[in-house]
């Protein structure tokens, strides 16, 4: 199926792509439907909606900009979206871009899980107060290379 993107126009995407988030995201709670996309730009991608093409999350695999981060979900919240086993989660950041030039951030915080067997999602709110709304995806790469 083709849909249209915020980023690369037309675009052709398969049935495994397609993401639902009973829920939503926060502050886009009408918005439901979604699909996976990968970006140009690696490790990143691309949480696109399906109901409003102008609607796109940029993500990151968290465990990649920072090996110590923990999600530390209750099993019941986990299973509003049918997961039993931690091997079907997908954990995403979604990545904020400023248009000022400052920091490109991750939200840890809230990450965005997904369940790969049943392609359903939700976005967690983690309690801990070491994890950030804003953590400096730069800076943490800059230091893996150190």
């Amino acid at each position: 199926m083709q849909i249209k993107t915020k980023t690369m126009g037309l675009v052709e995407i398969s049935e495994k792509q397609l993401i639902k988030i009973p829920s939503g995201i926060f502050g886009f709670e009408d918005y439901t439907e979604y699909a996976l996309i990968d970006c140009r730009i690696k490790p990143f991608i691309w949480l696109q909606s399906l109901d409003e093409s102008a609607l796109a999350f940029l993500m990151i695999d968290p465990f990649i900009i920072n090996s110590d981060f923990e999600v530390d979900i209750d099993d019941k919240e986990l299973g509003r979206i049918g997961i039993k086993d931690p091997s079907d989660v997908l954990v995403m950041a979604i990545v904020t871009v400023p248009n000022d030039g400052s920091h490109v951030t991750a939200n840890l915080r809230g990450p965005v899980i997904i369940n790969k067997k049943t392609h359903e999602g939700m976005q967690a709110i983690l309690n801990d107060p070491k994890w950030t709304t804003k953590f400096d995806i730069v800076s943490a790469l800059a230091g893996k290379e150190d």
